[in-house]
């Protein structure tokens, strides 16, 4: 079965750094893009960062470049998110999400920037990242 399992989720103040982590299995991790997605309670889910399939490139929303790194290792199958200069906005659970490349799985969102768009699935519990001022 396919599976993406974050870890690297705490508690933390302000200006604070966390690394997160994904553990991808059950598909071919190289022939996806990879990305996060966050969600505060009560509020819609949104991507936070993508990168294409061999590392190449990267996408942020608007309100993490800057603070936020997305990297992965293909030989691990594993992605990350380096968050740094975190903000209380920056609260929620935060998962990995996988390119939708035909039948879509799970939830699903879609990433569009000026010069990439892309929809992806997000599955599973998540790591919770809490941001106290």
């Amino acid at each position: 079965e396919m599976q993406l399992v974050e870890s690297g989720g705490g508690l933390v103040h302000t200006g604070a750094s966390l690394r997160l982590s994904c553990v991808a299995s059950g598909f071919t991790f190289t022939g996806y893009d990879m990305g996060w997605v966050r969600q505060a309670p009560g509020k819609e889910s949104e991507w936070v960062g993508v990168v294409t399939s061999h590392g190449g490139r990267s996408y942020y929303r608007e309100s993490v470049k800057g603070r936020f790194t997305i990297t992965r290792d293909n030989a691990k199958k594993t992605l990350y998110l380096q968050m740094n200069s975190l903000e209380p906005d920056d609260t929620a659970v935060y998962y990995c999400a996988k390119e939708v490349r035909g039948m879509e799985f799970g939830n699903t969102i879609m990433v569009a920037t000026a010069s990439y768009r892309a929809e992806f699935n997000y599955w599973g519990q998540g790591t919770q990242v809490t941001v106290s001022s």
